[in-house]
């Protein structure tokens, strides 16, 4: 994967367009000023966050001795659910705040933005190409800033978009993560069977 394909995985991952609704709904009780600020140190936040699994993720898996196509696997597995809710959204409201109250952290932060399915798939590319964190390091921020800039202006796309056009979007991301999900479980798959085969 180079860094272009893995920037557009993350971004869909992240699904700002997504989130638009939940962001709007948890910040609609705050003052515009104090609205832009949260805005700010949440995307700040999840930043870092994302920072940190990537250069310490692969840490994590070698403390486990968990194998890449372990991790190729379970990467596409759960992009795969991802993608699924993508297209087949549950209803609820996913904010889990009380009405006023300001967000810090959750939900905002984790888990719209820096969520399971993003920080696994950072620790699947950190796994696969260790030699490459320069190239996903500049993934994640170009990712990163695509999806700051539609939160950040998330009356805007709400106004361009409407409500069906952000669940037409939404859906459509989804299903493009299908394939790179199925992809990626492939590739898993077959580099399992390769080095079963080789060592026989």
């Amino acid at each position: 994967m180079d860094t272009w394909s893995a920037a557009i995985m993350l971004f869909l991952i992240m699904d700002p367009l997504g989130n638009l609704p939940v962001f709007m709904s948890v910040l609609k009780s705050i003052e515009p000023k104090r609205r832009q600020f949260i805005m700010i140190r949440e995307l700040l936040f999840a930043l870092g966050i994302l920072f940190l699994f990537l250069f310490s993720g692969q840490s994590v898996l070698n403390f486990l001795n968990v194998e890449q196509e372990t991790v190729s696997i379970a990467g596409g597995i759960i992009l795969f659910l991802i993608a699924l809710k993508m297209i087949f959204p549950s209803a609820g409201n996913p904010s889990g705040l009380a009405v006023g109250e300001e967000p810090f952290l959750v939900p905002l932060a984790i888990p719209m933005i820096a969520g399971p399915s993003t920080l696994a798939a950072l620790i699947l590319l950190a796994n696969q190409a260790p030699d490459r964190m320069t190239d996903w390091s500049i993934a994640l921020a170009a990712s990163w800033s695509i999806s700051a800039v539609i939160l950040m202006f998330s009356n805007v796309f709400h106004k361009i978009l409407g409500e069906r056009g952000l669940v037409a979007m939404e859906r459509l991301m989804g299903m493009i993560l299908v394939m790179i999900a199925i992809q990626m479980l492939l590739d898993g798959v077959s580099q399992y069977f390769m080095h079963a085969t080789g060592a026989l």
